[in-house]
């Protein structure tokens, strides 16, 4: 018996294996002599070697016609298998939106349509997978369907919660849900690792074996990897809520709990999350190679690919609920922060309600504008998330810096902020100058087949000066002060 292992180049393995692994089943019935192992982005074929090579040029031919026309179906595996290569006349198709899995095409027809088709090929547009599109993976894997399926009306949803959470006082709704949310979060971390603890098939993989760059992509760890967890220890966004979490206490000894404790609490859901991935998708030549498919429908096809493989059942519900949470959280506290620093700005008085409403319809209106944009196809989120990532972590640097100074003035050790603060800004210069949304766009270069080459000849050099900058201007300004008040 031969045992060959082919590796999927040039086809997304989500759109090659089918919805419920529809395609591979079908494609394997045809080889009924062949055992047929598809996972993540390669197949692992095993019997006669005659029979395997005609499976591996029958494979070739639809992968092939996935490149020319972007999709397949039960009808072209038929084609494939059972004769040759279909032809289609490219023409016909060059307004097409989406094949659907039946064959069916989906043409742009009105302007709007058209506009999207052409703004898709030439800004590749992504879209929704925030909470509302975590919401519609989780009722649709249910076996929902209508409007309990549409983006739009979860959208809706939460953007209603979000006027009446920015609107209200915050102990009305989010201080009595909060902690409701925050079991769900700790039952999902719990789940999570029981099942990979308890599930035999699942292993988490040495560090040290495999203490390498896995990105598909090879992008760069420094600092990427320090703006993609833009929350926990360090987070710019959190420092905002600092005031608002201060006025909840009854008492500063609640302080190491609030802060200190939701940090590390934040820190180990990272971890566990981080632990599933490299023990649910396997590692071969350095990649998790099963992670890039399951991502290539979206992060909540992965998150629910990761919850149903730990758990299962309520679990599964239970999980998705927390992972949901997660955002929504983040957007109400946004939205309420900002209606409070605008009416800080303004000097408007928040005790009536008209006066909430003035500063809520504006800040609940952009929101709803880039939600509902994001919803129809017309902007892309993921673009505003990457600024968030980059600006998030710039105003930690900013406010780690203001923390070192008043604990120098307050004659108190200021290094254990200076210290992160010196490393932050390292980070964030770093990201500024490597991130294709900043000057990564003007200095990385591209392969011949489209890869970026990121220019860390000058990135690196760049974040260590500016870090060292930093700190030099902090010591002269602390050097410069002790020098005035000795005077």
């Amino acid at each position: 018996m031969t045992e060959k292992v082919i590796l999927l180049e040039g086809v997304d393995p989500v759109e090659l294996y089918g919805a419920g692994n529809s395609n591979i089943e079908k494609i394997s019935a045809k080889f009924p002599k062949l055992k047929i192992i598809a996972r993540g982005s390669s197949v692992k074929v095993m019997g006669e070697a005659s029979e395997i090579g005609r499976f591996e040029q029958k494979l070739t031919d639809l992968i092939d016609y996935y490149g020319r026309y972007g999709h397949l179906s039960g009808e072209v595996i038929d084609q494939v298998y059972d004769g040759g290569m279909p032809k289609r006349d490219e023409t016909a198709d060059k307004d097409a939106i989406v094949f659907g899995n039946n064959g069916v095409i989906v043409r742009a027809r009105t302007v709007n349509q058209q506009k999207l088709v052409q703004l898709y090929e030439h800004n590749d547009l992504l879209f929704a997978v925030g909470p509302a599109g975590l919401i519609v993976e989780l009722c649709s894997q249910s076996g929902a369907s209508g409007v309990m399926t549409s983006l739009l009306f979860w959208l809706v949803i939460i953007l209603t919660y979000y006027f009446i959470a920015t609107f209200i006082s915050i102990d009305a709704v989010i201080g009595k849900i909060y902690p409701v949310f925050g079991i769900c979060l700790i039952i999902m971390a719990v789940g999570v690792i029981f099942g990979i603890f308890t599930n035999p098939a699942y292993t988490i993989p040495e560090i040290w074996a495999n203490f390498s760059n896995m990105h598909p992509s090879s992008t760069p760890i420094w600092s990427f990897m320090f703006i993609t967890v833009a929350c926990g220890a360090i987070s710019g966004f959190h420092s905002t809520q600092s005031p608002l979490m201060a006025r909840c206490m009854k008492s500063e000894k609640q302080g190491h709990f609030v802060f200190y404790g939701a940090m590390v609490c934040e820190g180990i859901i990272a971890l566990i999350w981080a632990a599933a991935g490299c023990s649910l998708y396997e590692i071969t030549g350095g990649l998790n190679t099963g992670l890039a498919a399951a991502l290539a429908e979206g992060q909540s096809a992965a998150i629910y690919d990761v919850c149903s493989k730990t758990m299962g059942g309520v679990g599964i519900a239970l999980a998705m609920i927390g992972v949901v949470i997660c955002p929504i959280t983040s957007g109400d506290t946004a939205f309420r922060s900002a209606r409070l620093t605008l009416a800080d700005w303004f000097k408007i008085d928040q005790d009536s309600y008209a006066n909430r409403l003035k500063l809520c319809i504006p800040v609940l209106g952009v929101g709803a504008f880039l939600g509902i944009g994001n919803a129809l196809g017309f902007i892309n989120y993921t673009v505003i998330w990457r600024y968030f990532s980059w600006t998030n972590q710039t105003l930690a640097m900013i406010v780690l810096w203001a923390a070192s100074m008043y604990l120098f003035q307050e004659k108190k050790n200021y290094w254990i902020t200076a210290v992160p603060a010196t490393f932050m800004s390292a980070v964030s210069s770093t990201y500024f100058v490597l991130a294709p949304e900043c000057l990564g766009s003007i200095l990385n270069s591209k392969t011949a087949e489209g890869a970026t080459i990121y220019n860390t000849a000058v990135a690196y050099p760049f974040g260590v000066i500016f870090a060292i900058a930093m700190l030099a201007i902090f010591l002269h300004a602390t050097k410069k002060n002790t020098q005035k008040k000795a005077a």
